[in-house]
């Protein structure tokens, strides 16, 4: 009787033309996963896609997650390519940088969707097969900033971050006995392109460079906590000294070295 060879795994990345989404697909590959990567900026997928392996190995989908259609457009590419995602990396994220109501509503309300919107479809989408198979991954990669107080500027990233944790803990709780594992990805600073499309990198940069992580070893990271069934991964060691102290300082205090530090890297105006 011959034995029906494993099924090769997908991972579908989210966010993948650069920073942590890159790097999270060169490692997926590196472990021999099928990749479906997803972002913006088709002609950066491609040219990722043929260095990790080409067509068969990798399908790129080209997506603006802004879009309340696009969660269910992917996953009808998902289907269309005889695929079934066995892990979910909810990457695709930015930030709005300036007070609340420097923005207009339509830019917050596109924030909201491709950061809690496009995450918990494209969850809902995607885990019931997961739990049908009786094996799965969910990394979404939160920030330490959902870990600490709220601070001027950038309002409502850290709130997004905080919600991106609860969500999964709570998915955790649910899926764990079902077997799939959940984890929050909390990483820093972390050398990417993040930083250049809100504007920031002339104030970040003043930051020591003890504080920057690099985007592989946050990926790296991530991908062994969630294969390990690990609830939150927070990568280097000063940000999860960072998250210990703040947890037992007083909120008062708390909040105002946090917004005194905040002007270091957000803009509040």
């Amino acid at each position: 009787m011959s034995v029906k060879a494993p099924l090769r795994p997908v991972a579908l990345v989210t966010g993948a033309s650069s920073g942590i989404g890159e790097a999270i697909a060169r490692d997926y590959a590196q472990r021999g996963h099928h990749l479906v990567l997803t972002a913006r900026r088709q002609d950066r997928l491609q040219r990722l896609a043929d260095e990790l392996g080409g067509p068969g190995a990798v399908v790129t989908v080209s997506a603006d997650l802004a879009d309340p259609e696009a969660p269910a457009a992917l996953q009808a590419a998902v289907d269309a390519a005889g695929l079934t995602v066995t892990t979910l990396l909810n990457n695709a994220g930015y930030g709005v940088p300036g007070r609340f109501l420097s923005s207009d509503w339509r830019t917050h309300a596109d924030f909201l969707q491709v950061m809690v919107g496009s995450v918990a479809e494209l969850t809902h989408r995607f885990l019931p097969a997961m739990e049908a198979a009786g094996h799965g991954r969910v990394l979404n990669v939160a920030s330490v900033a959902g870990l600490v107080p709220g601070s001027a500027g950038h309002t409502m990233y850290g709130a997004v971050k905080a919600w991106m944790i609860r969500f999964s803990e709570s998915l955790a709780q649910e899926c764990g006995p079902r077997g799939v594992n959940v984890t929050a990805l909390c990483p820093g600073f972390t050398y990417s392109e993040f930083h250049d499309v809100t504007g920031t990198r002339a104030q970040v940069s003043k930051m020591p460079r003890g504080m920057w992580l690099d985007a592989g070893d946050v990926a790296r990271a991530g991908i062994d906590a969630v294969e390990a069934g690990r609830l939150l991964c927070i990568p280097g060691w000063r940000y999860r000294l960072i998250r210990q102290v703040s947890k037992h300082l007083p909120d008062g205090l708390a909040r105002r070295l946090v917004n005194a530090r905040s002007k270091d890297f957000r803009d509040d105006r």
